[in-house]
């Protein structure tokens, strides 16, 4: 494996144990993917616990899916991966997990998409709810391709949540602040009341997302 190629099998790895130590993965849930280049992407591999990888377990494959690696296979998710860099160009980074709270709202039917937490608006944007698409199908990748050109992190209904980024931190970061969010959004719940942000704010936040998304 290159230098360069190495040093994102590193990345992945990192991140992988980060979702696994904090709990938004479990077993063998979960995967990770960069590019490397424009038509290499480097994933994690199925069937394997993603907190006990190391840099040479990372698969290696073309951007139509061909595996380079022959004794090694991709996540069983790999379709919504690939779809994702096929629609969305400035996209360098995908992650899919289970985080539990945010995994609830997608089990119960719902997105986070209502203006009430700043630093959710900022990084992630509004969250839709994709509707259920078999896990390690083609049908997964249909049911989200509407939603990719408008949103950067999004619940995917009886199943977990899936965040992209321009680099693998921005899409680790944006899964992390997805998980805290529901945390905090579910605690307000269980209180009885979630205020809304006053609309002058929220159109704030959602021009200053849009600047950041936009940004190269």
């Amino acid at each position: 494996m290159r230098p360069s190629r190495i040093r994102v099998a590193t990345e992945i790895v990192r991140v992988c144990r980060r979702l696994y130590e904090r709990g938004l993965i479990a077993g063998t849930e979960g995967n990770v993917s960069a590019k490397v280049g424009k038509n290499v992407i480097l994933a994690t591999p199925a069937g394997r616990c993603k907190g006990d990888l190391v840099p040479d377990d990372i698969v290696e494959l073309s951007l139509d899916g061909t595996t380079r690696d022959k004794d090694r296979m991709p996540s069983t998710e790999i379709a919504m991966h690939l779809r994702i860099y096929e629609k969305r160009g400035d996209v360098a980074a995908v992650v899919h997990a289970h985080p539990p709270t945010a995994t609830g709202f997608a089990v119960a039917g719902e997105g986070l998409t209502a203006p009430v937490l700043p630093e959710l608006m900022l990084l992630t944007g509004p969250v839709p709810l994709v509707p259920y698409g078999q896990p390690g199908t083609a049908a997964l990748a249909d049911r989200l391709e509407p939603f990719l050109a408008a949103h950067d992190a999004f619940l995917l209904a009886n199943h977990g949540a899936t965040t992209v980024g321009r680099t693998i931190d921005e899409a680790l970061h944006r899964m992390e602040t997805l998980e805290h969010g529901a945390r905090i959004l579910l605690a307000a719940r269980q209180l009885g009341r979630v205020n809304e942000l006053p609309p002058e704010s929220a159109a704030v936040l959602r021009l200053m997302h849009a600047a950041f998304r936009g940004a190269a």
